[in-house]
């Protein structure tokens, strides 16, 4: 279907919002009306749009219309808290939220390392808010879309994985989410679910027939993930070309299977979500619903996720506690708000409070959304461990902890009488990507241990180096490990 919208530049123009089909694809967004009667028909430009899924007070890039005032406890806690980005129908979702029954909502995560980093707790937070109001979350485990790869945001193909190493991220990225919500079989309980259940039966002729024909080239071509490849002339294979077909068709078998009712997912992820709704409109019959959160950007404009040192992972065994907390106590000052708002669930009038410190007194709110933050992974016991460190490191406290910390053991044989590079211990403990690198990092006078500056390049740590049972190497003011002696 084509749109038809008249448009000029004048002042004197205004924009009608029009009323709305029930059919996504019918949906008119706006439509301009024009007051200048003198204006000739060579002036009056009609512009043909090309049919876009369009909802009901939908958000775009160019201009979002967000409502204030939500009648579900779920939109209004996402709206005040700054989770929303776009959304296919406000009105229809919002009334569904408040009818008293619980909505199913889910959202995707693809198996492509053995843990979730810091990027994707945004999304796991709005699934706790969504099972806090009242609604049950379905986490779907990309055991089926991991084979083929979501081109979305790559300039490349993603390596290819084994099934097997599939099946084992998905074993351990599942711990994340026990840690945020409650599973079981009630109503409002969430459920892990694998796409893999059903796309890996898919007969290829079939599904052809029955769903290939609701995609047309034409639409898929202006996808950004799509476009962005093309415009750089990278490759794009035929195997992700097919990822955005299989997303859609996730969202109809959670419909068909659970009587799910909206996918939640960032805004990189507005498109294929489009598609779901409109291919369960037209196979099913089903009204749909589409809701996407910001992507996140810290003040300077870096994607949130990751820091210098690497990706900032949601599992223990990759980034301990004390990192993880670490990772929070050092927000930029401007953003301390805003995290707070998103990835805690302290009362706003209480966030509006330590809003109002200025000066050095940040530095009380920076500690509190590590807490806060921490706590809700990890966990509230070991925060005490984390203050103890943080004390013995940077205020003189009476504390010898180092628990918290994260720490190698070296064995007596393996140092030997020749010892071991500090360099190679750096890279041990993570705190250098390489050797050289940990060389540069002396060289630049950023090395330390036990508070001492390392000024040799090539110093060897040996026994002897151990005055206790452990010595502490530092990497610049706020990195700090541990290496253990053992016999």
């Amino acid at each position: 279907m084509l749109f038809l919208a008249f448009a000029r530049k004048t002042t004197t123009a205004w924009q009608i919002p029009l009323s709305y089909s029930s059919s996504l694809s019918s949906t008119i967004r706006w439509a301009t009306a024009l007051s200048d009667k003198s204006l000739t028909p060579s002036r009056r430009t009609i512009t043909i749009l090309s049919s876009i899924p369009a909802p009901e007070t939908d958000i775009s890039a160019q201009g979002q219309v967000l409502p204030t005032n939500f009648k579900s406890t779920f939109l209004q806690t996402l709206s005040t808290r700054g989770y929303i980005h776009q959304c296919t129908d406000f009105k229809a979702l919002d009334e569904a939220c408040a009818a008293g029954e619980p909505i199913a909502a889910y959202l995707g995560f693809d198996a492509t390392a053995p843990s979730l980093h810091v990027g994707s707790l945004l999304q796991i937070m709005i699934l706790r808010h969504l099972q806090r109001s009242g609604h049950k979350p379905l986490v779907l485990m990309g055991g089926g879309t991991t084979k083929v790869g979501d081109p979305s945001g790559k300039d490349e193909a993603r390596k290819l994985m084994t099934y097997e190493v599939i099946q084992r991220n998905i074993d351990s990225i599942s711990a994340v989410f026990r840690q945020f919500l409650k599973f079981g079989e009630g109503p409002t309980e969430a459920l892990l679910v694998n796409n893999d259940d059903w796309l890996s039966s898919i007969r290829y002729l079939d599904f052809l027939r029955d769903y290939g024909q609701h995609f047309t080239i034409n639409r898929m071509l202006n996808f950004d993930s799509v476009k962005v490849r093309l415009e750089r002339e990278s490759p794009l294979s035929f195997l992700e070309f097919n990822y955005m077909i299989l997303q859609a068709y996730d969202f109809l078998e959670l419909s068909r299977r659970f009587n799910a009712r909206l996918q939640l997912g960032g805004s990189d992820q507005w498109g294929n979500i489009i598609n779901g709704v409109e291919l369960a409109r037209k196979v099913d019959g089903k009204h749909l619903f589409g809701l996407t959160a910001p992507l996140m950007t810290t003040s300077d404009g870096k994607k949130m996720g990751k820091t210098a040192s690497g990706a900032v992972w949601l599992k223990k065994e990759l980034l301990s506690e004390y990192e993880y907390w670490q990772f929070w106590r050092n927000t930029n000052d401007a953003d301390v708000t805003r995290f707070l708002k998103l990835f805690t669930e302290m009362p706003l009038d209480k966030i509006e409070e330590l809003a109002r410190l200025e000066g050095a007194r940040i530095n009380e709110a920076k500690v509190i959304l590590a807490d806060e933050a921490t706590k809700l992974l990890h966990g509230e016991e070991c925060l005490s461990e984390i203050h103890a460190t943080v004390a013995n490191l940077f205020s003189g406290g009476g504390s010898d902890s180092t628990e918290a910390l994260p720490r190698v053991v070296v064995g007596k044989a393996e140092l030997g009488d020749a010892g071991m590079q500090v360099a190679e211990l750096f890279v041990r403990l993570e705190m250098s990507k390489s050797k050289a690198e940990a060389r540069r990092l002396i060289k630049g006078g950023g090395a330390r241990l036990n508070g001492e500056a390392i000024k040799d390049e090539t110093f060897v740590v040996t026994a002897a180096s151990f005055i206790k049972p452990e010595i502490m190497l530092s990497a610049g003011k706020k990195k700090h490990g541990i290496v253990e002696l053992s016999n």
